[in-house]
């Protein structure tokens, strides 16, 4: 327990119990055994203004006598919120979300801090300090909080259905031995000497130099890691690629996956599941993307089934959770100063569930623009499901019915 929840604790139970004069000098105490900042500590513990445990202490130092005498029960200034009845209600007015509050108050497009609101309350007619401000806002149940994400858009009215669709077909292929992998490309990253997010354990004082601008190395240019994340083996494939993020760089990584790991671990199967977000180098709209899993199918005697994820939903995608967020995390603080560095680190990212991760450096040149005829998609061995086909299909080998 930290030494301020420890000393809430403590006045919670203590403090009750005294009169007015023993609570500042308690709270005197307290402050002087803490030293530097102790009243400020004491007095968000108490939940008293600092100038009350000054008090305390400037009577502890003083060298007075004790004395009997106590204030007399009502006496001393009565809280602001008793004496200025609109206090509260103007307050509230002025930290309502921005789209409830005045459209024409400067205040509106101004960071509201206490010195902030204490500042245009007193504007307002109503007298008061920063720290009452902060004081009555906690009282009245808020809390300084930050963004978080968790508006994902317009929400199709089929996405639940999709998420127990994909649900299904990946039970149904795991069960017959076959893999499910889950795929997608992470974020591009600049190479070379550029800060990156994040902090490392160095001797103080001497922090890793980075460039202060950044633009991309026209040499080193940026790493593409694209990856395929085997959910039942929870093992990580990772191509990174010096090139384009293209469907071909994209299929191609999923053909090296499977030559190189996953016809080895499954031997006898005969399919493939493959869960991919809609948009990218696999997205859903893509015809280049179902043209390379097409000539996959057929190197590999494969039947390859895609289910997309619903769209604005890429965050479900397994990869990202199961595999991403571990490397950002393995690399946090490190420069990725060259395309070597990024697979070494890539390579090293373990979790304590017993994630492994492979990757490797794909040089090819994968041109872009590739553009599939109408004619060349009619000829695909693919099959729509019933169940939104346009995010969910099958590609055949093409020598099979």
């Amino acid at each position: 327990m930290g030494v301020e929840a420890g000393l809430t604790a403590k006045f919670a139970s203590l403090l009750p119990h005294l009169d007015e004069r023993a609570r500042r000098l308690v709270l005197g105490a307290e402050a002087r055994v803490l030293g530097h900042g102790g009243i400020k500590v004491v007095s968000r513990a108490a939940g008293v203004s600092p100038v009350t445990v000054s008090k305390g202490a400037a009577e502890l130092d003083s060298g007075e006598e004790p004395t009997q005498r106590v204030r007399r029960p009502g006496g001393g200034r009565k809280p602001l919120t008793g004496t200025d009845t609109g206090m509260v209600e103007a307050l509230l007015a002025l930290v309502a979300p921005d789209e409830r509050g005045d459209p024409c108050s400067p205040l509106r497009w101004t960071v509201k801090s206490t010195r902030t609101l204490a500042t245009e309350l007193t504007r307002s007619g109503h007298p008061a300090s920063a720290w009452t401000v902060a004081k009555v806002l906690r009282e009245q149940g808020f809390s300084l909080q930050g963004n978080t994400k968790q508006v994902e858009g317009a929400t199709h009215p089929d996405r639940d259905a999709q998420f127990g669709y994909l649900n299904t077909q990946a039970t149904e292929h795991l069960a017959a031995g076959a893999p499910v992998i889950s795929v997608d490309t992470k974020k591009k990253e600049l190479v070379g000497e550029y800060k990156n997010a994040g902090q490392q354990w160095r001797p103080a004082g001497e922090p890793t130099r980075v460039k202060v601008h950044d633009f991309v190395d026209a040499e080193l240019g940026k790493a593409n890691p694209y990856g395929v994340y085997d959910v039942a083996a929870n093992t990580g494939w990772v191509a990174v690629g010096t090139d384009h993020d293209t469907a071909a760089f994209a299929v191609s990584t999923i053909a090296r996956w499977w030559e190189a790991v996953g016809s080895a671990a499954y031997p006898g199967a005969t399919k493939l599941l493959v869960s991919a977000d809609c948009g990218g180098s696999n997205g859903y709209r893509l015809r280049a993307w179902k043209a390379e899993l097409a000539a996959l199918a057929t190197r590999t005697g494969l039947t390859i089934t895609v289910c997309h994820l619903p769209p604005g939903t890429s965050k479900w995608n397994k990869i990202e959770h199961r595999l991403f967020s571990h490397i950002s995390m393995n690399w946090r603080g490190r420069p990725l100063t060259s395309h070597q560095v990024v697979v070494d680190l890539i390579s090293a990212t373990t979790t304590r569930t017993g994630l492994s991760v492979h990757a490797e450096l794909d040089e090819t040149t994968y041109p872009t623009g590739v553009r599939i005829t109408d004619a060349q998609m009619a000829a695909l061995p693919l099959d729509r499901h019933d169940f939104h086909g346009e995010w969910n299909y099958t590609l055949r080998p093409a020598n099979q019915p």
